[in-house]
């Protein structure tokens, strides 16, 4: 079995566990920064609303960050992860054939990171109450085992990837998002033409930061992530698509005051 479907098999099974468990509580909850912690009996039918509005998210919440975490994506983003995994392997082999070893010892490390990182099943959403009630299309359906999680107001803006370590700066309102590097530079192993701006809200968009594509008013907001992306100049790798699927897959975690 090569590696990578060994990879698959077992995240995927992991994945099918943790479903298996969630949907054996044939439950919703609700939990973070409310007056009433929740966790509802499911019941086909059931949309956001309905049990977001009996845990009643307090003011101290950051709704912007708040995460959905629905069933039914847990293998797709298993899958996604499973693919990131295996790119980051194959750059840190083919770095390593070529005598790059600062982007091998990059991709070994980033390949670590996204190791450790959950699949969540993180479904973007609006989890604004507010916003619920006056707009009926963004009040989905639930699923068994879904979870919905408000994390306290944060501070911060997290720079990641390409850079000697991961940096958390504070939140400059009206701040470019490409500024936010000037105190965590990026390495000579980075993509200089654009980075991935992550918003706290599970969206992303990628963002050119070079003196020829600049494009100005891109701002993070608090609990940005912004994603410095690895160069890769072999085109014998297959590992086109890299930095954006990794950027997908960060969009899925949650800040980690409220991961599960």
């Amino acid at each position: 079995m090569s590696e990578f479907k060994k990879l698959t098999a077992g995240l995927l099974l992991g994945a099918s566990i943790f479903g298996f468990i969630q949907h054996s509580q044939a439950a919703v909850t609700v939990s973070g920064e409310v007056r009433n912690p929740v966790s509802v009996a499911y019941t086909p039918g059931m949309r956001l609303l309905d049990v977001i509005s009996q845990a009643q998210p307090n003011h101290n919440d950051y709704w912007l960050a708040a995460g959905w975490l629905h069933q039914p994506l847990l293998e797709q983003q298993t899958r996604l992860k499973v693919g990131v995994l295996f790119d980051l392997k194959m750059l840190q082999r083919g770095s390593l054939l070529n005598n790059n070893v600062a982007t091998a010892s990059l991709a070994e490390r980033l390949h670590e990171y996204v190791s450790n990182l959950p699949v969540t099943g993180r479904k973007v959403a609006n989890l604004d109450p507010v916003a619920l009630e006056v707009n009926f299309s963004h009040n989905y359906l639930v699923s068994d085992g879904d979870q919905v999680i408000y994390p306290p107001r944060i501070n911060r803006v997290t720079v990641l990837g390409a850079v000697a370590e991961p940096c958390n700066r504070p939140y400059q309102a009206m701040q470019e998002a490409r500024d936010y590097l000037d105190n965590c530079p990026p390495l000579k192993e980075a993509e200089a033409d654009f980075l991935w701006l992550i918003h706290p809200d599970g969206t992303y968009k990628q963002v050119p930061i070079a003196a020829w594509n600049r494009k100005d008013g891109v701002y993070a907001v608090a609990g940005s992530m912004i994603l410095v992306p690895v160069r890769n100049n072999n085109p014998d790798l297959p590992t086109p698509d890299l930095n954006e699927q990794l950027a997908q897959f960060l969009a899925t975690q949650l800040l980690a005051e409220v991961a599960p």
